[in-house]
């Protein structure tokens, strides 16, 4: 019979089991430990270092946004180019070989100075930068060893320079920031911030597309909308260009504003400049003097001091003045421009003050004014203040004091006929367009808004206009300046079929140390033409010109009327469309002295 085996009691098992299963606990209990360790205690930074090693950055390149003109037409935009270096120690062909080849695709470089730029150095020879893709791709066509091209983007004016000076740049070297015109005025508006998304990577390193967050690719494609016009703004350009070369003129300016809004729809000035390759000229181009420099206006400024004179009720539109050609004021004496040829005018009407643009005339008009009246009325315009365009420069007039003015006869006589202030071109034309829509002076500007890729337009606002004159006054005197295109020194604008009002203007300009210098002259005149919708108004500035003789009719006039036949065909303005308020005759006469 078998005997039963019995179990030994716990402490009669063989040492050497008990040790095992001591042991086999002892590390059970050491990786639990090891695993709470990992899991919960360092978890967060393994998490985070797991993340590091199977994710990267992914920063997308985000474009300063587009700059385009009120039809769409593109005048900024970022583009890619390329610098291309050389580094002969590397070459596998001559240098005169890698010379030839370069010259075949390189513009303004020649073949001998390439060669000489090849020997400059072993490495690192800078030969070109700002190159088009088409360009780098004809280069890399060529494989040439030793040739590297290195890739960024920059700003980009398809135009050249065409509204440069309303545009401004973006300097290479100023991270993106613009430096001048639009450019600076809206940078806020302009640069967009980068975004920067994390994207999962393999093991070597490629991104895998299929992580990339909904929407990551997507940027805000609006642009920036002025209200210039492209095809207006070319024909300004010529228009100016031309005359300028034909009487060898040292600067001018053209500006197209709707009078009704303020906005510029077309503002040239020369000389000017290529913002791709703003580096090749002198600071002082970089300033739109149309908007920055002051100058005396001259008879320009007679139809607004008319205007000024008929609000304050001195003088009523049917007024007469005697014009001897010459007056005595205090210890200096004025004179007519025509005085050596024609005399004395006798008796004018205030339209015929205009039309012939007298200076008596006008002091004695604006006498029947006081002083501090004709003072305040003159300040209430905002001579003194900026204009409040959206361009950088814009810059207030110069007034005398006060005192001066007031206190000084011949302070107020030269201000009747544009002389003893300055202003702005652009004030100049501000309150034109007060006159031309009816008595509100209006905040020029160039920029209309951001524009998406349908059409939406997020417009920008601009300060209301505000009235600066009656609207009886302003339609008396614009229709002043209608005759003065008729029958007066603005015939030289007339355009058949149309009712053009405007002023013609020449002012010698003032010496640092007192007084005025004789040859140098500033011609201008100014335009309204009315439309359907609108009035539109013209000034054209045409600064020292050395051929003679050089008046406003001569010089400026010219120039307007080849401005509005282009700005005619450009709106489709119908002859029957451009009426002023009115051909009122004068009901009677009331003689000044």
């Amino acid at each position: 019979m078998a005997r039963k085996r019995v179990p030994l009691p716990l402490l009669q098992l063989p040492r050497r089991l008990l040790l095992v299963w001591l042991l086999l606990l002892a590390a059970g209990l050491g990786m639990g430990a090891r695993l709470y360790h990992l899991q919960v205690v360092r978890a967060p930074a393994l998490r985070q270092k797991a993340q590091a090693q199977q994710t990267t950055d992914f920063n997308t390149y985000v474009p300063r946004r587009p700059i385009v003109d009120r039809r769409g037409n593109t005048l900024a935009l970022d583009r890619a180019t390329y610098t291309l270096y050389a580094h002969p120690r590397y070459f596998q062909r001559p240098r005169a070989a890698v010379a030839r080849e370069l010259a075949a695709v390189l513009d303004g470089q020649s073949e001998r100075a390439l060669r000489q730029r090849l020997r400059s150095q072993p490495s690192g020879i800078r030969l070109a930068e700002g190159l088009s893709p088409a360009t780098a791709e004809a280069i890399r066509q060529r494989s040439l060893a030793g040739v590297e091209l290195s890739k960024q983007y920059a700003r980009f004016y398809p135009q050249r320079q065409l509204a440069a000076e309303v545009l401004g740049y973006v300097g290479f070297k100023a991270a993106g920031r613009g430096q001048a015109g639009v450019e600076l005025a809206y940078q806020s508006r302009l640069q967009r911030s980068p975004s920067d998304v994390q994207v999962a990577q393999t093991r070597g390193g490629q991104l895998l597309p299929r992580s990339l967050p909904p929407g990551a690719l997507d940027s805000d494609r609006r642009k920036l909308q002025l209200t210039l016009d492209l095809r207006l703004q070319r024909a300004v350009d010529a228009a100016l260009k031309k005359q300028m070369q034909a009487f060898r003129a040292r600067r001018g300016t053209v500006i197209v504003i709707d009078a009704s809004s303020g906005a510029i729809r077309a503002l040239a000035t020369r000389p000017s400049y290529n913002p791709n390759r703003y580096y090749r000229y002198e600071v002082g181009r970089f300033r739109n003097w149309a908007v920055s420099t002051r100058l005396e206006p001259g008879s320009t400024l007679k139809p607004i001091n008319v205007a000024i004179a008929l609000d304050a009720n001195a003088i009523q539109p049917d007024a007469t003045v005697r014009d001897p050609g010459k007056i005595q004021i205090g210890r200096w004496e004025i004179t007519n421009y025509d005085y050596d040829s024609d005399g004395g005018h006798g008796r004018l009407s205030a339209t015929e003050v205009l039309e012939r643009s007298s200076n008596v005339g006008m002091v004695k008009l604006m006498q029947q004014m006081a002083p501090g009246q004709y003072y305040r009325a003159l300040r209430e315009l905002g001579i003194e203040r900026p204009v409040g365009a959206d361009l950088p420069g814009d810059r207030g007039g110069n007034l005398k004091p006060r005192l001066a003015f007031t206190s000084r006869p011949i302070a107020a006589a030269t201000a009747a006929f544009g002389h003893g202030l300055s202003l702005s071109s652009l004030k100049l034309a501000q309150l034109h367009a007060a006159l031309a829509n009816g008595g509100k002076l209006v905040t020029p500007h160039v920029a209309r808004g951001l524009v998406g890729p349908n059409g939406q337009l997020e417009r920008f606002s601009h300060p209301a206009g505000r009235r600066v004159f009656k609207r009886q006054t302003a339609e008396t005197v614009v229709d002043m300046m209608a005759s003065v295109v008729e029958n007066g020194s603005g015939q030289n604008a007339r355009i058949p079929g149309y009712r053009i009002a405007g002023k013609t203007g020449t002012s010698k300009q003032p010496l640092l140390g007192g007084g005025y210098n004789e040859t140098d002259i500033a011609t201008s005149f100014v335009g309204i033409l009315p439309a359907r919708e609108t009035q539109y108004v013209v000034l054209a500035v045409v600064d020292d010109p050395q051929k003679r003789p050089a008046y406003g009719s001569t010089v400026a006039a010219p120039v307007v009327k080849s401005v509005m036949e282009a700005l005619i065909a450009n709106a489709g303005i119908a002859p029957g469309e451009s009426q002023l308020a009115g051909d009122r005759a004068p009901a009677g006469t009331a003689a000044l002295p």
